[in-house]
């Protein structure tokens, strides 16, 4: 009997559209992305109250949210993989690996998570980086179908560490057309993307994907920005949002949350969302 990942694609897309609040940094190795991760109690109550339609997390954080007992809290969406080109400094060795060795999917079936997300890094002259994240995708493919559990595969187009230094993304349209249609043809129910430098460009990468594309979000940036630059990619059809720092190292979590719903499921463009958010929600 095949199981169907629809079930777990309606939890996660409620009304159409998916804010998913990425909390899962911990496994990054990183420092700089633990502000205000602190206290992951304390996110998850904030981030519940704040309701968005899912929250991101690594195993290891998974059950403060599973454990609550409220039936509309967001969706879980399982980091399955962890690695190493986060930091400043290029390492000797770049890796990326699956954090359980035998059946990388059965976590997230035990947790009761929506979805699981795998990277698919491309980064300059590291051929062995990408064929890793092959290796890793296609293990975590068969389990996903085998149990009806939808696959978020996240493509990283990556520029050269001596360009700004460090995990930054190379915007370039091309570019990151060329490595959704990657993880498209390897079978992903859901993409994570990069934003494209010109967000007028991003239509080209829902079209490369041909399943929900989820804009990702990066380093924390100003606000209004955010805002203006989230409704503009929503309206290129982008399916949603998978905002991290933005969110959780801003004053205001929930206000921040609430003006990018609005955008997800109102259609609010950046001026409607900003009023949202300097309402306080």
């Amino acid at each position: 009997m095949k199981i169907s990942p629809k079930p777990r694609m309606n939890r996660l897309f409620r009304g159409g559209g998916c804010l998913d609040v990425a909390v899962d940094h911990g496994v990054c190795n990183e420092p700089s992305f633990l502000e205000g991760l602190e206290d992951m109690g304390r996110v998850v109550d904030m981030l519940v109250a704040a309701r968005p339609d899912a929250i991101q997390m690594a195993w290891g954080q998974a059950d403060l949210l599973q454990v609550r007992p409220e039936r509309d809290k967001p969706a879980l969406v399982l980091r399955l993989d962890m690695g190493n080109p986060y930091n400043a400094t290029r390492h000797r060795v770049m890796w990326a690996e699956l954090q359980q060795a035998d059946d990388p999917v059965l976590p997230a079936v035990a947790m009761d998570a929506a979805c699981v997300v795998v990277n698919l890094f491309m980064l300059p002259d590291e051929p062995d980086l990408f064929r890793q994240c092959v290796k890793n995708i296609a293990r975590v493919r068969d389990g996903c179908t085998r149990y009806g559990m939808p696959l978020m595969i996240e493509p990283l187009v990556m520029l050269p560490n001596a360009v700004r230094g460090g995990y930054q993304v190379d915007g370039d349209a091309e570019k990151i057309v060329t490595l959704v249609r990657v993880a498209a043809e390897m079978g992903a129910d859901i993409i994570k993307a990069d934003p494209t430098d010109d967000p007028a460009d991003f239509h080209r990468v829902v079209e490369a994907a041909r399943v929900p594309v989820l804009a990702r979000g990066g380093g924390k940036e100003d606000l209004r920005k955010v805002l203006e630059k989230s409704a503009a990619l929503v309206a290129q059809g982008a399916r949603g949002l998978v905002y991290g720092r933005n969110i959780y190292q801003h004053a205001n979590p929930k206000a921040v949350v609430a003006a990018l719903m609005a955008i997800i499921h109102q259609g609010a463009d950046g001026a409607a969302a900003w009023e949202i958010y300097a309402h306080g929600a």
